[in-house]
């Protein structure tokens, strides 16, 4: 992988840049659509090719360890086969998803037994044997196996989480380094920066991640609950180490405003499942605030869901009908809005580029940040 960095704001640390992989151009600051089984939720493929657009989608390593299984995904020649996408790929580790999904879990320092939250059967992940998963999965980008810690945390756990996962870091690149890839192109590898909201940790953590010198680096056990200022002065600590020809990924942000303070902040990877979550629950994202098409309101409101026409359902569509989908629990409501909200996303990311490529991020940014800020 390829990273080249074609500008920054002259007024923040925001950059524009171009990964390149085996599998094609992506243009950061960038937001990646969460799949997690495989399937951005209510998406067809052709929906996210050519209405949506993203160069990059995201898979969930737990989910898809657990459902349809690699063995199934190795039959099929990887997940990018399995779901016809010919674009880039990242898999998370699954540590994530084993800290909030699983109804029960031991951590230990081989690594994490588990319940599966489908059939209660058991199952251990480690370091070694995660690597393995997502050689089978064959993302285009693979994390480290790490611990995401809850909030609030206590310092001293903290602390002992943060030293876990470096310890799971040397276990991921060792292991790495006997298992090769597995089908006929490369796989780019992340480790992950852990510390909580401490930010002597997040400090310590930023150093040690740096001088892994990996391809890429990811903030992660942020966006899990604590106070917007907190992950924002915790991610700048982490931008100031991390190296500056790298791309940086906050991993499970996050709200449109999340997004445009960190991109500011010298993040170039995003990716958050409140897009297409919020919409299955009536919450629509747009450049003058948030609408919830459920209220009385929209009733009989005859316009376009978005006058901004980013998606085909923005001008097809009226907020009226939008709202009537929703009161009768249609289906095609889901995933009009959903459609709407990835859009958006993906427009305002791309929007915050040219920006960055102008020179005029930050008075942009601004302003968008104040126009966003807005119940409709």
């Amino acid at each position: 992988m390829t990273f080249d960095l074609k500008a920054q704001d002259p007024q923040s640390k925001a950059r524009a840049g171009v990964m390149t992989t085996d599998h094609g151009k992506i243009e950061t600051p960038i937001f990646m659509p969460v799949g997690t089984v495989g399937s951005v939720k209510g998406v067809h493929q052709r929906e996210l090719k050519e209405d949506i657009n993203p160069d990059i989608i995201l898979g969930n390593t737990y989910h898809l360890y657990l459902r349809p299984q690699t063995k199934i995904l190795e039959k099929a020649g990887g997940l990018h086969k399995f779901i016809n996408w010919d674009r880039n790929i990242l898999t998370d580790s699954g540590g994530y998803q084993v800290y909030s999904l699983s109804s029960n879990r031991k951590i230990k320092e081989e690594g994490v037994k588990f319940k599966s939250h489908i059939d209660g059967s058991y199952h251990v992940f480690t370091p070694e044997n995660v690597m393995e998963i997502q050689r089978s999965i064959g993302a285009d980008i693979i994390m480290a196996f790490d611990e995401c810690t809850p909030y609030p945390c206590d310092y001293h756990y903290a602390k002992r989480s943060m030293h876990m996962t470096h310890r799971w870091l040397e276990r991921c690149l060792t292991h790495l380094d006997k298992t090769p890839f597995m089908y006929d192109y490369s796989q780019s590898f992340f480790p992950i920066v852990q510390g909580s909201t401490y930010k002597d940790l997040r400090k310590q953590s930023a150093e040690y991640i740096a001088g892994v010198g990996a391809e890429g680096n990811a903030i992660g056990g942020l966006s899990v609950g604590e106070p917007a200022e907190e992950m924002y002065a915790m991610t700048e600590v982490v931008t100031d180490i991390l190296p500056w020809e790298k791309p940086r990924y906050l991993m499970g942000v996050g709200t449109p405003i999340n997004i445009l303070e960190n991109i500011a902040l010298g993040v170039d990877m995003f990716d958050c499942v409140m897009p297409t979550r919020n919409a299955r629950n009536g919450m629509l994202f747009t450049a003058y605030g948030s609408i919830n098409i459920k209220n009385k309101k929209w009733e009989d409101d005859f316009s376009p869901i978005d006058e901004m026409g980013i998606t085909f359902v923005d001008t097809e569509y009226s907020k009226a009908y939008l709202r009537h989908l929703f009161s009768v629990n249609e289906l095609l409501g889901k995933q009009i809005a959903t459609i709407h909200n990835l859009g958006f996303y993906l427009w305002l990311v791309r929007e915050a580029r040219k920006h960055i490529l102008a020179g005029d991020f930050k008075v942009w940014k601004d302003m968008m940040v104040k126009q966003m800020d807005n119940r409709l």
